[in-house]
């Protein structure tokens, strides 16, 4: 008799959390979501970046804000490259909130100079609308974003680099996206 209301539970369980159509991983030619979700600065100042890619725009994705690899090379790539002005609108998502998004920007480019707007996924409802969403739980705490570069045109994703390991450094580096 257990063992049947066992079996019950975990099929309402299951049937629950169904979904009727699987995320697929955002590719070349799809649109990106029109969400509300990512912050920049507080919490009250939501940054949907379908509004702000109708231009040519970049998204830098990565696993964590302060991270060594975000902090000493990826992030630092693309505010020194020399080729960063002709990318449009250049945006870094971290799955972090605001504060730290915010700390992070002013850490890494005190004089904002480079242009780059830094926000938050503090949910990773971004993330994971856009399938690079990885289970960071070991290191991180939680869901995290997979490390990428993904040029957008129109608000057409145009070129999509994701790192194949997650959270390494070959495919999303500036010298491979910017040239």
């Amino acid at each position: 008799m257990a063992s049947f209301a066992l079996r019950r539970l975990a099929l309402s369980s299951s049937a629950r959390s169904f979904h009727s159509s699987a995320r697929s991983l955002i590719k070349v030619g799809d649109k990106l979501p029109n969400l509300d979700v990512l912050v920049e600065n507080s919490p009250g100042n939501k940054v949907n970046l379908s509004e702000f890619t109708k231009g040519k725009a970049l998204i830098i994705g990565v696993p964590a804000a302060f991270s060594p690899s975000c902090s000493e090379s990826h992030v630092p790539g693309y505010i020194n490259h020399k080729a960063l002005k002709d990318a449009g609108n250049v945006f870094v998502v971290a799955v972090n909130d605001p504060f730290v998004t915010k700390a992070w920007g002013a850490s890494l480019d005190p004089e904002g100079i480079s242009g780059i707007r830094f926000l938050g996924d503090p949910t990773a409802k971004f993330t994971e609308a856009i399938d690079l969403a990885f289970d960071g739980a070991a290191i991180f705490g939680g869901p995290r974003s997979k490390r990428y570069a993904m040029e957008v045109e129109g608000g057409n994703v145009t070129s999509l680099h994701v790192e194949p390991d997650n959270t390494g450094l070959n495919v999303s580096a500036a010298e491979k996206v910017l040239g």
